[in-house]
């Protein structure tokens, strides 16, 4: 999923308090946005009086009104003091309305018409991202990504629980899920925990915040642009693949770098000098992910943005580290665009292989709308060729979820394949709104791979 230069808001700045206090206004968007769409939606189906469906209608227009505000202040990219408290006192006053409607349908039976879904439920996620805010604006990310890990079965709560696969209610763009031992590890681009988000679970159920997997970065990349990362497991040691922007004159070529690390958590330390690949005759590379062949050799699939033509997607062996590529191999294309509902993009490059064959999965058209989806292909090795298996994307927005993307597929500890990836919320779909992490199950043993019900 590529960074636009003219509209550079695809990895979102962590170093600076102010963008923290930024990205944690989209969660706290999403958090209203469900808030309202439980109220309303469950209130309309259930209520069974008129008095006790109209002051919940009441309070969803209120709420609604505070929503836009929020939306408003969020777009203003430099924060100032006065934007922040404004923030800071539409989050309070979030809780108060909660409080307020809790109290009026005391005695009343409109609570059980809710599903489940109490006001309690609902003042609990929002005093998490209170929480989380306050500690923005004290310079603890740290302590910010905890208080949102606490209260993340509230809001997963709000959200549907997971409906539609929902396993994570909070920003987590562009997922990579690796299992590791009896613990899975999730790596995302950039928010409020640092360059490279990364949370963890053991039941694929509920995750819970680690912190900034990288949390320094090399001289010759612009800092607070890191995005798309993936990471292989190499012995004993960890490479991290992630997404760049170079510093310096005439920077600003998009490019991939490596770091590594002794544990799945980090910290990853990236002590090159330079890119590992940036391809500026193609308009830059991003997007990497790494594949072990059947025979142990390692690749990285990636994509290149097209630099003035159409994108495509790569793959090129590597060394037996995982840092670099094998001396005297090249680059092999893999795919292009060439199907209407790809919009003339294909990114996100994931390659699986399952029984014998090779299944590239990918995303295409634009990541900031409804119509960004994944497609999947199927190669004969790990360097290709490819060809598409359907004529349409085997994910793509639904019910619950809008412009699902950015998927990688791994296996649980069962044997059983998963896809992660993104997706926005209905009715909140792009900037200044977050793409939470979903996980379905898959059937890799037929000629199509197949997404398999949720629950």
């Amino acid at each position: 999923m590529a960074w636009r230069a003219a509209v550079p808001v695809r990895c979102l700045p962590v170093a600076s308090p102010r963008a923290n206090r930024w990205i944690l206004s989209a969660v706290v968007i999403a958090a209203l946005a469900v808030l309202i769409s439980a109220v309303a939606t469950d209130v309309q189906a259930h209520a069974r009086n008129r008095t006790e469906h109209s002051e919940l209608v009441t309070a969803r227009s209120k709420l609604r009104v505070l929503r836009t505000d929020v939306a408003v202040t969020t777009y203003v990219k430099s924060v100032s003091t006065n934007h922040r408290d404004t923030l800071q006192a539409s989050i309070v006053s979030s809780l108060a309305q909660l409080a307020a409607t809790e109290q009026k349908l005391q005695g009343t039976n409109a609570v059980a018409f809710l599903q489940g879904v109490g006001i309690g439920t609902l003042e609990t996620c929002l005093g998490g991202v209170q929480h989380a805010y306050q500690q923005i604006g004290l310079g603890d990310n740290a302590n910010a990504a905890s208080a949102i890990s606490s209260v993340a079965t509230a809001c997963l709560t709000l959200a549907g629980g997971s409906s539609g696969g929902l396993v994570y209610p909070f920003d987590f763009p562009d997922p990579f899920v690796l299992p590791v031992g009896g613990t899975y590890f999730a790596y995302a681009t950039n928010s409020v925990a640092g360059n490279i988000q990364i949370i963890k679970s053991t039941d694929l159920v509920h995750w819970s915040a680690v912190g900034d997997a990288l949390p320094n970065l090399p001289s010759w990349v612009v800092p607070n642009l890191t995005w798309a990362p993936s990471v292989l497991q190499v012995g004993n040691s960890f490479v991290l693949y992630y997404s760049v922007r170079l510093a310096g004159p005439g920077g600003g070529q998009e490019c991939i770098s490596v770091a590594t690390a002794t544990q799945p958590e980090g910290p990853f330390t990236d002590t090159s000098t330079g890119p590992l690949e940036c391809q500026a005759a193609l308009g830059g590379s991003i997007d990497p992910s790494p594949f072990i062949g059947s025979d142990g050799t390692p690749y990285l699939v990636w994509k290149s943005n097209g630099g003035g033509g159409a994108s495509a997607i790569w793959s090129q062996q590597l060394d037996a580290s995982g840092t670099a590529f094998t001396v005297g191999s090249a680059p092999a294309q893999l795919l292009v665009p060439d199907q209407p509902w790809e919009g003339g993009v294909v990114e996100a490059p994931n390659l699986v292989g399952s029984g014998g064959k090779y299944f590239l999965f990918y995303s295409g058209n634009n990541w900031k709308t409804a119509d960004y989806a994944t497609g999947v292909a199927v190669c004969a090795g790990p360097l290709g060729p490819c060809s598409k298996l359907l004529s349409g994307p085997i994910l793509a927005s639904g019910l619950n979820i809008q412009g699902p993307g950015g998927a990688s597929v791994f296996t649980d500890g069962a044997g059983t394949p998963w896809i992660a990836f993104h997706a926005w919320s209905p009715g909140a779909v792009g900037f200044p709104n977050n793409r939470s992490l979903y996980l379905r199950r898959l059937s890799l043993s037929g000629p199509t791979p197949v997404l398999l019900p949720t629950g």
